[in-house]
């Protein structure tokens, strides 16, 4: 069989080779010509590159990218990879032939390589490695024990739970699974959405990987290959949620100039020598045109933060699993892709790493899964909050936790991120909202259809909003009111909790937010906390005051005492201010609540469009996420919705929120955006006489 490509109507790819390792191939090259410019912009913030051609703003990420040692971590991981796993390593080859083959051509589709003066470059075998290991670093959160630190330090112990919540900077994620007895076609259902930080071109690939082997649809994500977090074999599926385990660690280090060299105080009493060289991180347009990045890397891992001559901070080192093991999981790619039954994506998932996941998968048998997945170590509780003192014993690593399974209840699963089989292996989770409401919708039916199943997707009644309203409502302060803030107070006490795009109540309710938000966030309560130590910028999403408040509100106002602030009276100012606000009732949520994605050049004429006014809100079902108190805007939501329909594969559905390809200008560039901001989903199409082959 001589490889091939088709395409159906949105231009997602459908490919067909005769073995496995062609059909890698023809899955790279077919990436490279829809996604050049996305594949060579990870290829270089694996690298820490991106700032050559990227500029200035670039510079943070591409430091950190050096520090942690991402790319010298992807080659070990593949070199083990290569001696425990060859036939994996062959085919990861493969994909990184095919890559090579078609980024010339991809190139010279995109635009963004002439704006930049950038030239496509190589792709090594171990660099889907390192796409994998950049897109996940930051997956789990491990900056907030920085944050942790600093409350501890300003507010005590106590005050750490006040905070404890998904925040801006973690990726989050509703699936649902359904069984046969709660579907009208007998057999399982399996539907979500990751959110993620939406990017343009977007984070997930629709693709169909076909050859004798396998028949498999799903979601890739550029630069790697088969389907890791979503697909649909024909006979089985699986998709992902974040399990929000803790599986990195930070250890304050003692560290000391030696010579030439770097010692690092450890946890016998003696000084060691640190691996330590040098790197230059090349700045297009810069002043200096480069920067000098000293790397270090101690017994405990990569220093991220401060070093031997930095006297502003403490000197931090990162531990993480692949840097530790050299397993970054992907042994587990091909056997997924091969899974006839539950039974065999369980077994695959055994050997899955990271980023660590809730897991649920269903078969045409009936069969059904729901676990976690992923290397989490066994080490002391405080290594899982806060810091660890790299000098001090009782902080090392001692194997890895088993995996916990979780159960289907009334023919239902339910994951939200919330708290739930991943429990021991956590510590910050999201709050019950979208999980409860999720579930709270499916049993509303005693059978459920894949068509019938978007829906859910769409759902924005925001459960978080009780505690404010409730502080308006009970109010005797708020006796008195002039006419317009007494309106004000009667609407949203009417308002149905809908963040719905054409809701002016909406608005009215996320404007008093944010009144309340800034207001918090600028009490001398929390002044310690205004200015964050001088940490890489990074890791500044995690430590910045105002997201901090924004993510925590419903927690802050629901404590019985909050360090004497009088939320009362605060609430009330925000009144006056919002009905003082010419646009309050008559703006719309939409008008606020628009989609930013994130893109490597905000800037060029290729990047602008005109944005999409959006529903939905952080603890919203529909999870587009905005910073309340900064502004409206969504970077943060639903990265791809899936419906898998284990009856007929061809009954399942998808989107992903702007379209297949990457090239700005394209016919399927944003095709999908309209349906993705309406909640319709496109149809999954099987049948080869339904798709068109490309020369």
């Amino acid at each position: 069989m001589a490889t091939e490509i088709y395409r159906d109507a949105w231009g997602i790819p459908h490919l067909r080779a005769a073995d496995a390792l062609e059909l890698a191939r023809c899955q790279g090259r077919v990436t490279a010509l829809d996604r050049a410019w996305q594949l060579e912009v990870e290829r270089h913030r694996t690298q820490g590159t991106s700032a050559a051609f990227l500029g200035a703003d670039a510079v943070g990420w591409d430091v950190f990218a050096r520090r942690a040692r991402l790319d010298d971590t992807a080659r070990h991981c593949y070199a083990t990879l290569e001696r425990r796993d060859p036939e994996t390593a062959a085919w990861v080859r493969a994909y990184t032939d095919g890559v090579n083959a078609g980024l010339g051509e991809g190139a010279r589709r995109a635009p963004e390589f002439a704006a930049t003066g950038l030239a496509p470059g190589r792709w090594e075998p171990w660099t889907p490695l390192g796409v994998w290991l950049a897109t996940h670093i930051l997956f789990a959160g491990f900056p907030a024990k920085l944050w942790r630190d600093q409350v501890v330090a300003h507010l005590g112990a106590d005050a750490v739970a006040l905070f404890a919540t998904d925040g801006p900077g973690t990726s989050g994620s509703n699936g649902w699974l359904v069984s046969g007895e709660r579907s009208v076609t007998g057999l399982p259902l399996l539907a979500g959405d990751p959110h993620r930080y939406i990017e343009d071109p977007g984070v997930y690939q629709q693709v169909r990987l076909f050859c004798p082997e396998f028949d498999v649809v799903g979601f890739a994500v550029p630069g790697v290959p088969g389907i890791a977090h979503f697909g649909h074999t024909g006979t089985a599926a699986w998709a992902i949620t974040n399990a929000m385990a803790d599986y990195q660690d930070l250890y304050e280090e003692r560290i000391r100039r030696a010579g030439t060299g770097v010692e690092a105080l450890d946890p016998d009493g003696e000084w060691r020598p640190a691996h330590v060289h040098r790197e230059v991180v090349e700045v297009a347009g810069g002043e200096s045109g480069e920067v000098e990045v000293e790397v270090i890397e101690t017994g405990r891992g990569p220093v991220v933060i401060g070093g031997p001559d930095d006297g502003r901070t403490a000197t931090i080192s990162l531990r993480y699993p692949p840097r530790v093991t050299g397993d970054l999981g992907f042994s587990a790619l091909l056997p997924l892709l091969r899974a006839r039954r539950v039974a065999d994506i369980d077994r695959a998932l055994d050997l899955w790493a990271e980023p660590v996941n809730v897991v649920h998968a269903a078969d045409t048998e009936g069969g059904l899964l729901h676990r976690v997945a992923g290397h989490v170590p066994v080490r002391a509780e405080v290594n899982r909050t806060r810091l660890a003192r790299a000098w001090e014993p009782g902080h090392e690593w001692q194997g890895r936790h088993e995996t916990p399974y979780g159960t289907v209840d009334n023919g239902l699963a339910v994951m939200a991120n919330q708290r739930g089989p991943s429990t021991p292996l956590g510590v910050e989770f999201a709050p019950p909202h979208r999980a409860a409401r999720i579930r709270a919708l499916l049993e509303e039916r005693d059978q459920w259809s894949a068509d019938d199943l978007s829906a859910v997707h769409m759902d924005t009644h925001l459960a978080s909003a009780g505690p404010l309203l409730g502080l308006i409502s009970a109010l005797d302060g708020l006796d008195g009111l002039s006419a317009g803030e007494a309106e004000l107070r009667d609407r949203l006490l009417r308002w149905d909790r809908r963040m719905d795009a054409d809701s002016t109540d909406a608005a009215s309710y996320a404007a008093l937010r944010s009144a309340v938000v800034r207001r918090l966030a600028a009490h001398p309560a929390f002044a310690a906390l205004a200015v964050p130590p001088a940490y890489p910028e990074v890791f500044r999403p995690w430590l910045a005051l105002l997201p901090r408040i924004a993510f925590a509100l419903e927690g802050l106002l629901k404590t019985e005492e909050l360090y004497g602030i009088d939320r009362a009276a605060l609430v009330r100012e925000a009144v006056t201010e919002v009905a003082a606000d010419p646009t309050t009732g008559v703006a719309t949520w939409g008008e606020r609540h628009r989609l930013v994605p994130w893109r490597a050049l905000p800037t060029t004429s290729h990047s602008a469009y005109d944005e999409q006014a959006l529903s939905g809100d952080h603890d919203c079902v529909l999870c587009t996420s905005s910073v309340p108190g900064l502004n409206d805007l969504s970077a943060r939501g639903p990265a791809a919705r899936y419906v898998w329909d284990l009856a007929r594969r061809e009954d399942s559905l998808w989107v992903v929120p702007l379209g297949a390809s990457g090239v700005p200008g394209s016919a399927h560039n944003r095709d999908q955006l309209p349906l993705w901001t309406r909640g319709e989903l496109v149809p999954v199409v099987t049948d080869w006489t339904r798709l068109t082959k490309e020369n």
